[in-house]
């Protein structure tokens, strides 16, 4: 069906992930759903319609770890694009933000079966770690990624 969890979409799709990396370890999800169902990757999903991108990361991290934490700002911009018989399958503009100050314990939520920390360096070569998961981090471990400068994020319109 169109449009069904961004299968097939009239339009891209932003999304947004939630970083939280400690002690040289990322926090990673395996996904419950399509894409990259039954692989690792960083905690995220859909931005909702009216909804800032950093309560997005907020609330989607929260959704899928039960952790609570506050977004220090942008740290990534990705996108994927997936075809399939020459239609895009998939489109997503991927919006990756630094997360810090959490409350709570890891567990798998919504759209997680999951949670676990992962070293950097092993994630960005496993195999069960999803591609644009590996593409990351591989940006992370060769310093193309300003974790020490979060962008902030302003919004046109009042909360």
């Amino acid at each position: 069906m169109a449009g069904l969890r961004g299968i097939y979409p009239e339009a891209p799709l932003v999304g947004v992930g939630a970083l939280i990396i400690r002690s040289g370890k990322a926090l990673l999800v395996r996904r419950a759903a399509p894409p990259d169902q039954g692989k690792w990757a960083i905690p995220g999903g859909k931005v909702e319609l009216g909804e800032g991108l950093l309560r997005a990361a907020e609330r989607e991290l929260e959704e899928e770890t039960g952790l609570r934490c506050k977004a220090l700002g942008v740290v990534n911009v990705d996108e994927i694009i997936t075809r399939d018989n020459g239609k895009v399958k998939y489109h997503y503009v991927l919006i990756t933000v630094l997360m810090d100050s959490c409350k709570g314990s890891p567990r798998p939520g919504s759209d997680a079966l999951e949670v676990a920390e992962m070293d950097i360096v092993e994630a960005a070569t496993r195999p069960d770690v999803a591609e644009s998961t590996r593409r990351f981090l591989a940006k992370i471990l060769e310093g193309r990624v300003q974790l020490s400068r979060p962008i902030e994020v302003l919004t046109s319109s009042p909360p």
